[in-house]
């Protein structure tokens, strides 16, 4: 187990800058390679934040990979990419590590722009296969022989696009190697049909009949029968492990090897080498252990999934003592709340129970907690039927997966107007996550559909507010909330219903107005506090709602002050802002001044969130910066 060392030696490593140099390595030097790849990943992780028990338990596979594969010519398609900090290390960004996951250094995820060795951008889950089917097919019609291989997790089988890639490239019989990285986790534990697969065969009926006939057979041979019992018992796990799994892949298509122990660099070398020339869809089944090689990761390879910077000895997270809980907790806590008053509220989630705070939720009502895995499309339609049967669903997810279920939310919850709300964690800038996790889009994807209702609080204790007016409002309801600790205001005992679509003014004024929403309310308030301090008077409006908008006072406000800035964590394109310009234009004002602040038509690098709000002129600074200028103009 690695603790804290003295000093890393990195004796291998210091040789080993991309996959070449690691193919002269003999076996025991690749193995000690492994563990100094570890330390390295585990004392950047522990300054830098980021997912340590996923690279940890792939860092012999990514090895066995590189080393037999002549890469890049032969593609890795990592699935999600949080596994892949072993891959960047050896493939040019060794000595580039120390800046993972901050402004300007390299990314948590694998990306073109990085490295020749990132051939695909990633950070949802579910996409390498159908990714690798078009370099196959591709790689065939410009007649190339190199090989593509796809790295997916188990937890990734869950979701439904790893089928649809499975079922087709099966059914195409090209040359094609799909790994599949088993280590019994996802984010939170693994659900679904993929997950109780063997057990449910070796469960059936005739099955359980037959096994209880011949137990009973063996146990009436004198003195031998207990020991037959046991031998047959073993045998049927090996047959769970060994012949039950290639069954299923088999009949997809593929030719299964497996399973095969995923921290073994000699087998992992050798199978791969065994199969490099097949000319077939093959599928390696790989075991590995999340959090291989530092011991807190090994025993809660959750809590180590995605971790803030921590201390190697302990493993002890390094942050400042605060009382302020994250939105998340709030959300959490609101649901048991509303949960134990209305048994009509029931809490879903695809594959981020902890995540999105549902724990205590789904401890004291387990009947009405449903994990549906890493299935958003899934998640919303499910939650459509359940809605037209009288319960109320609160579909809990980051608003950047919430992305891949848009249909659903359009034809089988809006069309319906079904009392379905979206709880849209991490809506805003999310910081080191970087492009893939952003949640900018959801006021822009979501205010267009009929039927639905977008807001977002100003702080955790009108977040309460706002989850007991979406689950009473009789429609479809996003509710979005940034990632981090609220603000530090009171919280009420009980969450209250608000008015819908009517904002709330925070300070009055005549010079101009700045109309935010969400997050930046408050980075509103302060700069106009500030800005006040210098004799400028400006108003601050708690817009609350995207969709309907407070239209009487943002008609009022343009009317009286003519000058407006809006302020949101979203794109510009669609956004808050242009919901306010479009209300302006419906109603034929004219003469007023709109500045939007938001973010403009890029994707957002990562950085932290405050380096990410300078940037875009969306913290207090940015916002004083922009009244300035339009008051001087």
């Amino acid at each position: 187990m690695v603790k804290q060392p003295e000093k890393v030696d990195y004796s291998v490593l210091k040789k080993v800058n991309l996959p070449a140099d690691i193919r002269g390595l003999s076996i025991a030097e690749l193995n000690a390679l492994s563990q100094e790849i570890r330390e390295l990943i585990i004392h950047t992780v522990a300054s830098r934040g980021g997912h340590l028990a996923s690279s940890l338990g792939a860092v012999e596979l990514t090895l066995a990979l590189h080393y037999v594969f002549n890469t890049p010519q032969d593609k890795i398609i990592w699935d999600v990419g949080h596994q892949a900090y072993a891959h960047k290390i050896i493939t040019g960004r060794k000595d580039d590590f120390a800046g993972l996951r901050t402004q300007n250094g390299i990314s948590g995820f694998p990306r073109r722009e990085e490295s020749v060795y990132d051939v695909f951008n990633v950070g949802h889950s579910g996409t390498s296969i159908s990714a690798a089917a078009g370099f196959t097919e591709a790689g065939c019609l410009k007649g190339l022989t190199n090989k593509v291989i796809a790295v997916i997790g188990d937890g990734s089988m869950t979701a439904g696009m790893a089928f649809e890639g499975l079922n087709w490239t099966g059914d195409r019989k090209k040359n094609m190697i799909i790994v599949l990285n088993d280590n019994e986790m996802s984010i939170s534990s693994n659900v679904g049909a993929m997950s109780s697969y063997l057990n449910r065969v070796m469960t059936g009926h005739k099955i359980t009949t037959l096994k209880t006939d011949i137990k009973r057979f063996l146990n009436s041979i004198p003195g031998i029968g207990g020991n037959m019992i046991k031998f047959a018992q073993r045998i049927e796990e090996i047959l769970k492990t060994m012949v039950v799994p290639g069954a299923l892949f088999e009949e997809m298509g593929f030719t299964y090897v497996g399973p095969l122990e995923g921290h073994r660099l000699d087998y992992l070398i050798k199978t791969f080498e065994n199969i490099k020339d097949m000319t077939a869809p093959v599928l390696v089944h790989v075991i590995t252990k999340k959090g291989k090689g530092y011991e807190y990761a090994e025993e809660d390879p959750l809590g180590f999934h995605g971790v803030a910077p921590f201390d190697v000895e302990t493993g002890q997270a390094i942050s400042s003592p605060s009382d302020i809980p994250t939105y998340t907790k709030v959300f959490g806590q609101t649901m048991v709340k509303l949960a134990r008053a209305d048994s009509r509220v029931v809490a879903i989630t695809a594959a981020m129970c902890e995540g999105t705070g549902l724990n205590t939720f789904s401890q004291e009502f387990p009947k009405r907690f449903y994990d549906v895995g890493i299935a958003e499309q899934h998640a919303v339609t499910f939650a459509a039927g359940l809605a037209l049967e009288g319960l109320v669903p609160v579909v809990a997810i980051y608003s950047t997966f919430l992305q891949r279920a848009y249909d659903q939310i359009v034809h089988d919850v809006c069309l319906q107007k079904l009392p379905v709300v979206f709880a849209l964690d991490r809506g805003g800038l999310v910081g080191e996550d970087g492009a893939t996790h952003q949640g900018l889009f959801d006021y822009s994807y979501l205010r267009s559909i009929p039927h639905m209702i977008v807001m977002a609080p100003k702080d955790e204790n009108e977040l309460q507010h706002m989850l007991k007016t979406a689950v009473d409002c009789g429609q479809p309801v996003s509710l979005r909330y940034p990632r981090g600790k609220g603000v530090g205001v009171h919280l009420d005992e009980e969450p209250g219903k608000l008015e819908t679509g009517k904002g709330e003014v925070l300070r009055e004024g005549t010079d101009i107005a700045l109309v935010a929403i969400g997050h930046a309310v408050n980075a509103a308030g302060k700069a106009a506090e500030n800005l006040a301090r210098e004799g400028m008077n400006v108003k601050v409006i708690n817009a609350r709602f995207v969709k309907p908008l407070d239209e009487a006072l943002i008609l009022k406000t343009a009317a009286e002050i003519k000058k407006m800035i809006t302020i949101e964590e979203n794109v510009l394109q669609g956004g808050f802002g242009s919901a306010v310009l479009e209300l302006l234009a419906e109603k034929g004002i004219t003469g007023v001044q709109v500045k939007r602040l938001g973010i403009s038509d890029e994707f957002v690098k990562h950085a932290t969130q405050a380096e990410q709000r300078r940037k875009y002129d969306l913290d207090e600074e940015g916002i004083i910066r922009a009244v300035k200028d339009m008051l001087a103009k």
